[in-house]
């Protein structure tokens, strides 16, 4: 068998068999299918990086608020959890932990005298210290201490500095509310107790005035008639807020969730969905392309069978004739994927910008997995290629 020939030498023996359209028309539907894919395969993890970071993380889990759904039935009744339907939910395999979000069971008063000229009845309540998403050194308290330290939520600062110009009232900064001191009254049937409050900080996951949890259960004994009264919330701990289980859970148990966390888990359904059928899409139309391709390649061998035969006779084997003629279009395949990542690239870029003005939200440049689904295509074509081409010459 001869070797010192190349494609270059036999090249215009098979270029007489060539169909421009089909060739084009196989490239065009491979590069599109292509292109297709990756976007699919690039939003999809677009979507899941989004869904993922739109909840307040702690180490990795997310954490949701649940009540009682509230109705003409069973309004004005016991709403509250009990123990069996704590139990419940932390026998589901989507649910890390659970933790009650136990409030006052006496009456409280706030002022902040001349800084703050008003006072005002308010509620208390505790959790267990890792559902907190803030949580500064100095949150503790211990029975005998005169100060009571407070995480404020931020939502309730915005609703302050909404209405405070209207009652005649300063607006405050973050850093201002820590500074302001507080009175905190707590009545008991044998009088009140006053308690000097402090901010320590400000949580954008619990809507709430958040106290310890050992000042709480304290008071509740003292000035209240419980010391572990039953909650009307919960905080839920779990891996992914859009669980597809946890969601169809707390909808059976008609749990009222916290819309905010897991309205994202609906859009995520529906997206994947859409997401999918597109990838399903651009496989089917990569497939007629490499139809279309195997015809192009059946017609210019066709056409080139008297050439080929001749190569044949002349000593060059079917197997290094198909070796050779297949690695004609590694190259080609090459340029289709770069070209098609490239154009992905630029759509993510566009995506990520366009959508979120350049916010850390998403990474600059596509994901490895894009990259590892290219390289995968690269050589099932590659293959496929040589096999039809080895196939085809083997018919001479």
């Amino acid at each position: 068998m001869k070797k010192d020939i190349s494609y270059k030498t036999i090249a215009r023996l098979l270029n007489t068999g060539e169909n421009r359209l089909s060739k084009i028309g196989s490239y065009t539907g491979l590069g599109v299918g292509m292109l297709l894919l990756f976007c699919c395969a690039q939003m999809f993890i677009n979507l899941q990086q989004l869904i993922k970071d739109k909840n307040l993380r702690k180490n990795g889990f997310d954490y949701i608020s649940i009540s009682k759904n509230i109705t003409n039935q069973n309004m004005g009744g016991d709403n509250r959890f009990n123990k069996a339907d704590i139990e419940a939910l932390k026998k589901q395999p989507f649910i890390t932990a659970v933790a009650p979000l136990i409030s006052n069971q006496f009456r409280a008063k706030a002022s902040a005298g001349n800084i703050l000229p008003f006072s005002t009845d308010l509620f208390l309540e505790s959790i267990d210290d890792e559902f907190i998403d803030t949580l500064p050194p100095g949150f503790k308290w211990q029975p005998g201490q005169v100060d009571v330290p407070i995480i404020f939520s931020s939502d309730y600062l915005e609703i302050y500095n909404v209405f405070a110009p209207a009652q005649e009232l300063p607006q405050l900064s973050q850093a201002t509310i820590q500074s302001v001191n507080i009175m905190l009254e707590c009545f008991s049937p044998l009088g009140i107790q006053t308690f000097r409050g402090h901010i320590v900080g400000l949580s954008d996951r619990i809507n709430s005035i958040l106290v310890p949890k050992s000042f709480l259960t304290w008071a509740n004994l003292h000035y209240g008639n419980s010391e572990n009264p039953e909650a009307s919330r919960l905080y839920l701990k779990t891996n992914d807020a859009n669980n597809a289980d946890l969601l169809n859970y707390l909808q059976q148990k008609d749990y009222r969730v916290n819309k905010d966390k897991t309205k994202f888990g609906r859009v995520k359904q529906v997206l994947q969905a859409v997401l999918s059928g597109m990838a399903v899409f651009s496989v089917l139309v990569i497939l007629l392309a490499m139809l279309l391709f195997s015809f192009y390649l059946q017609l210019m061998i066709a056409r080139s069978k008297d050439n080929l035969q001749l190569l044949v006779t002349l000593g060059y084997s079917p197997q290094w004739l198909g070796k050779t003629v297949s690695q004609k279009w590694v190259p080609v395949y090459a340029i289709i994927i770069l070209i098609a990542l490239a154009i992905t690239q630029i759509f993510h870029l566009i995506f990520r910008q366009g959508i979120f003005n350049g916010v850390e939200l998403l990474p600059l440049y596509i994901h490895w997995m894009v990259a590892a689904l290219a390289v995968v295509l690269f050589l099932i074509c590659i293959y496929t290629n040589e096999r039809m081409v080895n196939k085809l010459i083997r018919k001479l």
